[in-house]
């Protein structure tokens, strides 16, 4: 399991990168053909209290590259929400894979 952070306008956070690979970890036990995660952390002027802290995550797999992006007011339920859909993402992924 490969991790890479990145973070734009934001500073680093040990807390968030821990919390960040352990929500990553039943992604990479389920689906063995994840081989990397790059994290995107960044922030946004926004208009609304409820948007502005990003979390973006692409991994890397067979075939063409998975992303998710979610923006909220706390980087926690960004990570959450993104995490989702990347769950979301793969089991479509994996159907696909599957031999008949």
């Amino acid at each position: 399991m490969k991790v890479i952070f990145e973070y734009h306008d934001v500073s680093p956070s040990e807390s968030l990168e821990a919390f960040t690979k352990e929500k990553l970890e039943p992604l990479f036990t389920r689906f063995e053909f994840v081989i990397r995660a790059d994290v995107f952390f960044k922030t946004e002027n926004t208009s609304s209290d409820e948007t502005g802290k990003i979390c973006g995550i692409r991994l890397s797999a067979p075939g063409p590259r998975l992303f998710a992006e979610a923006s909220h007011d706390e980087f926690h339920a960004s990570v959450v929400e993104t995490i989702d859909e990347l769950m979301r993402q793969l089991k479509k992924r994996k159907e696909k894979m599957k031999t008949y």
